[in-house]
């Protein structure tokens, strides 16, 4: 059964793109959703509930209104982002959805802290992601001007982490 977060992510993911309808099949669970306007219609259908004569008895149907009511608390997250847009040139983003740690190991300090001054190739953090540790480089050379996220957090592929004042 999907989680509810990989079920959110699936929700922006359709959501943000051009298609209107999206069925989705893994270990005998299937998700489908269909754009109706503004609000879109999430079904979950078990395995067994597939098998039975009438599939239409045993949908358990989920109308989504809250991602439709989360998407504008991201803009308004969005707009002091850009009324702070003087404090940094750069964002560091998240090039995969994992866990993010701020150091090599539990008993290290932070890769980067803010005002840390960093290179295009200092590594400011790993994200896990499948047992994998990726380290996450900076990609340009300036200072950490803010740290958007904290140790063990979860974080989703595009979400800003670092901003950085380029040199």
């Amino acid at each position: 059964m999907l989680k509810v977060q990989e079920l959110r992510e699936l929700i922006k993911l359709v959501d943000q793109s051009s298609i209107d309808e999206f069925t989705y099949e893994t270990n005998g669970t299937t998700v489908s959703m269909k754009k109706s306007g503004v609000q879109q219609e999430v079904k979950t259908v078990e395995q067994h509930a597939a098998q039975v004569e009438q599939p239409t008895a045993p949908v358990v149907k989920e109308e989504t209104k809250a991602p439709v009511a989360e998407a504008p608390k991201e803009s308004k997250n969005e707009e002091p982002a850009a009324e702070s847009s003087a404090d940094f040139d750069h964002e560091i983003v998240s090039p995969m959805v994992g866990t993010l740690y701020t150091a090599p190991n539990p008993e290290s300090d932070p890769y980067v802290q803010k005002g840390s001054k960093v290179e295009k190739d200092s590594v400011v953090c790993i994200v896990e992601a499948m047992k994998l540790f990726n380290e996450i480089e900076a990609e340009v050379s300036g200072e950490i001007t803010e740290i958007l996220v904290e140790d063990g957090e979860l974080v989703e592929y595009g979400q800003p982490l670092f901003r950085v004042k380029t040199k």
